[in-house]
């Protein structure tokens, strides 16, 4: 077992040191717009849940449909630019965004060209961002890497909730959305400053096409088992998620609980956890990590199941929390097992294929919530989002893949790279979560709507 203060001494490293800040300060922007967003699409005259599904169901679409494109750019270019792109085009999605909900003008189609901008911008920015971490730290000290970068965010993630619902209550979602947006200028800034060298090992060949590309990412994807089982599984943990956490959850909160400030405390309730979580990821080292991955999904279903069975927010706030601690054990052990075991020439594009499988439903669930909210009631439409992630993990822990999946018991030599060198949901969940790709992680995981 190493020392937290020997980790901590990663920091001192210029580079991962502007890493931790970017990533820190984007997640603070990131933090606002789950809130905002939801609270001030709802505030509009005559928005109803099914407007604010349509308005998120346009910001996950492009997530899916370019993702495959952030990892093959992430690949072929400089990590850290591409980055760095994807920054600038939230930077404008979230600022056009704000401007409409603080001029009052917002349209509806408008609205969800400017959430389909941020949505490419994360497609971009997500597979870079899986794959730079070898770049800046030498192997063995990925998971401790890892586990600080989501210290750090989990830090700024409630700092952004409590902030972003007082800042709603106080003064709108647009003022919410414009401090977001730049935030997200700050962080762009900041990975501009890394100036990574190439990687040779990254290069293209000649005349290569990006379909070329991408067949290889697919053959390193579907080579383990474990991994195409896990986002099979995230696809449906993910529907789930942006149903419940994007629609859903808001909208009991607005009906019943007393608004955004109510909201903001479960969500804030699951970053406390993360924070936990991200403690217990740092020191253990299973040697079935993807077994322990797929276990700690099991508990996230709570917060949805407390919710539809009408508990006290006190009790949703701690299921949040018990969500938090078992997103994280399960992010930093995702994201150090792909780092350490995919080749980092085609990591970019394998993390992609991780994210488009974890978020393919993500936006049948956005639309269907805000119907399914109207139909039955978004309560007994949480617990049948509890349930499908119950389920779908059940259906997971049968594969003799993710059960058998070992590495050695000290720590795994690098591949490919010596020195140095994604899950979401996630999501986190993605959101950003920041699940595989889809771990809750609304810092930068696809959509902004899933609890990274």
């Amino acid at each position: 077992m190493h020392s937290y203060r020997r980790d901590l001494q990663l920091l001192r490293d210029r580079r991962f040191a502007l890493l931790f800040a970017a990533r820190t300060v984007s997640v603070l922007g990131a933090a606002f717009a789950p809130v905002a967003l939801a609270f001030g699409v709802l505030g509009l005259e005559d928005a109803t849940a099914a407007t604010l599904s349509v308005v998120l169901a346009a910001q996950a679409i492009p997530e899916i449909v370019f993702m495959l494109v952030g990892g093959v750019l992430a690949d072929r270019f400089p990590r850290y630019r591409v980055m760095v792109a994807g920054e600038v085009l939230s930077t404008l999605a979230y600022g056009l965004l704000a401007a409409m909900l603080i001029s009052g003008t917002a349209p509806v189609p408008a609205l969800a060209a400017g959430a389909a901008v941020a949505g490419i911008g994360l497609a971009v920015f997500f597979p870079a961002l899986i794959g730079i971490v070898p770049e800046v730290v030498a192997d063995e000290r990925l998971q401790a890497a890892n586990g600080l970068l989501r210290v750090g965010t989990n830090i700024a993630r409630i700092a952004g909730y409590a902030l972003a619902g007082a800042t709603v209550v106080l003064v709108g979602g647009g003022v919410a959305l414009a401090v977001s947006a730049g935030l997200f200028a700050v962080s762009a800034l900041l990975i501009a400053a890394l100036r990574l060298p190439a990687v040779a090992a990254r290069a293209a060949g000649p005349g290569r096409t990006a379909i070329a590309d991408l067949r290889d990412g697919w053959r390193e994807f579907v080579a383990r088992q474990w991994l195409w089982v896990i986002v099979l599984q995230f696809a449906f943990i993910v529907a789930a998620l942006q149903a419940a956490h994007g629609v859903l959850g808001p909208l009991v909160a607005k009906q019943e609980l007393g608004g955004a400030g109510a909201w903001s405390a479960v969500l804030a309730g699951e970053a406390v956890g993360m924070l936990l979580g991200v403690a217990i990821a740092i020191r253990i080292r299973p040697t079935r990590p993807m077994l322990v991955c797929v276990l700690m999904t099991l508990p996230t279903a709570a917060p949805y199941l407390l919710l539809g069975v009408s508990a006290p927010l006190w009790m949703v706030v701690c299921g949040a929390a018990v969500m938090g601690i078992c997103f994280d054990i399960f992010g930093v052990l995702w994201e150090t097992t792909l780092q350490r075991e995919i080749p980092p020439a085609v990591l970019s594009r394998v993390s992609s294929y991780d994210a488009l499988g974890s978020f393919m439903f993500g936006p049948i669930g956005l639309l269907l919530a805000g119907p399914a909210a109207l139909a039955f009631g978004a309560r007994p439409s949480l617990i049948v989002c509890g349930g499908v992630i119950v389920v779908a993990t059940l259906a997971t822990l049968c594969s003799p893949s993710v059960r058998g999946m070992r590495v050695p018991a000290a720590e795994p030599a690098a591949h490919g790279l010596a020195v140095p060198t994604v899950a979401n949901a996630v999501a986190t969940p993605a959101l950003a979560a920041d699940g595989p790709a889809a771990a809750p992680d609304v810092a930068r995981q696809p959509t902004g709507v899933v609890p990274s």
